[in-house]
């Protein structure tokens, strides 16, 4: 096994890592507490992509595209939160679930008419392109960039939840809400403030991946199922079960997808081995999350224990 391609593609995990537990910490928090369930939330990272590449191309800053990004989002999220969310919270999860795949479906359509059917383009500031040497290995530092961003969010959301005001709420609502309410929390504005950030830390995600995946329409719909994979397996309502399951999911389909095509055409045709290698891949994860199930149903770390 080549060491160099090896790390690359660990680091690659890293990365794909960082970027479901970006878009996987809001939504287990919203589930987890708000007992809502958002599929509209993968529409907040497209709409975070789209908005930080506009902002880019038009202003050639990447801090301004960030920023846009990440309050395009939040304010996105704040007006679904009391237009939508807030009238369904009392309504069976089937309701918000309808109710949310029908905005996910009106955000596609939305944002064909407004930026068309083909992939936007999202460029790498200049600044950040080009690659450095990790181990000795030759990495991109965007890459790097959007790790060190995940490491940065990762210890602001551990500081937040365990040392301050409103994490102890996030922590009391996801173990007991109607207690948190009755003890005179204004439950109402943690919703509002989980919903902002959830969807803030969704248009993150969406515009660090813009300029690496492409920019379109429907974009939110194959990482949505992968975060709600993360937050089945990490615990719902956990920030460090998202975590730890953003990371092993997401290196478990990075060195699958590389590996095991070569491993396979050991004992198949090669071309059978391309097609058969990723599949299998992306088959691990849902076995993972089937044996979380069958052993842990709370998940690796329970919103209890986070």
């Amino acid at each position: 096994m080549n060491s160099s391609l090896f790390l690359s593609q660990l680091l690659n995990g890293v990365q794909l890592g960082v970027l479901l537990f970006l878009l996987s910490s809001g939504l287990t928090l919203i589930f987890g507490i708000m007992n809502f369930i958002n599929l509209a939330h993968g529409s907040l990272y497209m709409v975070g992509a789209f908005v930080g590449a506009a902002s880019f191309n038009a202003s050639g800053s990447f801090t301004f595209a960030i920023a846009a990004a990440i309050i395009s989002s939040g304010l996105v999220g704040l007006l679904l939160e009391h237009l939508v969310a807030r009238p369904l919270y009392r309504y069976d999860h089937l309701y918000q679930v309808l109710a949310t795949f029908g905005l996910m479906m009106f955000f596609n359509e939305l944002a064909i008419v407004t930026f068309g059917n083909r992939p936007y383009y999202a460029a790498i500031p200049e600044s950040l392109g080009g690659a450095i040497s990790v181990f000795g290995a030759p990495y991109p530092v965007y890459r790097i960039l959007i790790i060190a961003v995940g490491v940065l969010v990762a210890l602001g959301a551990w500081f937040l939840i365990q040392k301050t005001r409103f994490g102890m709420l996030v922590r009391a609502g996801a173990s007991n809400a109607s207690m948190v309410s009755v003890l005179g929390a204004n439950v109402d504005l943690l919703k509002k403030s989980l919903f902002m950030l959830g969807a803030g830390l969704a248009g993150l995600a969406g515009a660090l991946a813009g300029p690496i995946l492409s920019v379109q329409s429907g974009m939110g719909e194959p990482v949505l199922i992968l975060a709600l994979v993360v937050i089945v397996v990490g615990g719902i309502g956990s920030i460090r079960g998202a975590l730890v399951a953003a990371m092993v999911i997401a290196v478990i389909d990075t060195l699958g997808r590389a590996y095991l095509p070569t491993m396979l055409g050991k004992v198949m045709l090669p071309s059978a081995a391309n097609a058969v290698g990723p599949a299998l891949a992306s088959m691990l994860i849902y076995v993972l999350m089937a044996l979380v199930l069958a052993f842990r149903p709370n998940g690796l770390i329970s919103a209890a224990r986070r």
